[in-house]
């Protein structure tokens, strides 16, 4: 089986890969059977999955913030996953099909298993957006425009994160949309997960960013947003819970 190291202190465990004859460490994974070794907080998963989409990942804790991450001994899990006892658990992940007004600019598709997040490109003046659950408008004005600071659209594994910070809520099924003090009375929404998110921005600027990747995308008025279930889930192994 082939194994990547992926943290900052990842290199640390290049000692206990070595010592299982059956693991060889790979910098490039991408065959069948790889696994990806995440060695840090619940950062250090996002950005392996950004770079490294749908490959498993085992999430090591080597941080104080490490939500999702297993916080047995890494020799232990390592064992584990030489004896293939971990258990893999699917979690849905997110598709944005990105169509710009500006035809000079590129369509573009990005996958995120936290979130997508639209907000205001300018901190003194809200963003302007419409916003469909498949062909259904959302919000109660007459010209079902929603004005505020933004809105998310959210995965289950991501809805423990800035989901929670604004709705004070969670979800363990679909797709949630929540929105950033929206001057319309909207309640945020958990929407089956094969219900597409269409939104368009009305009036900008605004700025997409997605997960933790280090980019923003920059949106302006008739750009368009498609967001969706993306076919193939992000895989997380992980030891099997103790009875106790």
């Amino acid at each position: 089986m082939n194994v990547t190291l992926f943290g900052a202190e990842a290199h640390t465990l290049k000692p206990l890969i070595q010592d299982q004859p059956s693991l060889t460490l790979t910098e490039d994974p991408g065959d069948p059977g790889d696994v990806i070794i995440c060695y840090g907080g619940d950062g250090t998963l996002l950005s392996a999955e950004l770079k490294w989409p749908n490959i498993p990942k085992i999430p090591l804790r080597n941080s104080r913030r490490g939500f999702r991450c297993i916080s047995d001994p890494p020799d232990q899990v390592i064992a584990q996953l030489v004896e293939n006892t971990l258990i893999p658990t699917e979690h849905l992940k997110l598709e944005c099909q990105i169509t710009h007004a500006d035809s000079s600019r590129s369509t573009r598709n990005l996958l995120a298993i936290n979130e997508f997040t639209v907000h205001m490109g300018h901190v003194n003046a809200a963003v302007r957006f419409k916003i469909w659950f498949d062909e259904e408008p959302f919000g109660d004005s007459s010209d079902a425009e929603i004005i505020g600071d933004g809105f998310m659209v959210s995965t289950p594994f991501g809805s423990t994160a800035y989901f929670n910070e604004i709705t004070r809520g969670t979800f363990w099924s679909g797709i949630g949309v929540a929105f950033m003090y929206a001057r319309e009375k909207t309640n945020h929404v958990v929407l089956p997960e094969d219900v597409m998110v269409r939104a368009e921005i009305t009036r900008g600027p605004a700025i997409l960013a997605y997960d933790n990747a280090e980019e923003y995308v920059e949106l302006a008025q008739g750009d368009r947003l498609h967001i969706k279930r993306f076919p193939e889930p992000a895989i997380i192994l992980a030891p099997k819970p103790s009875d106790g």
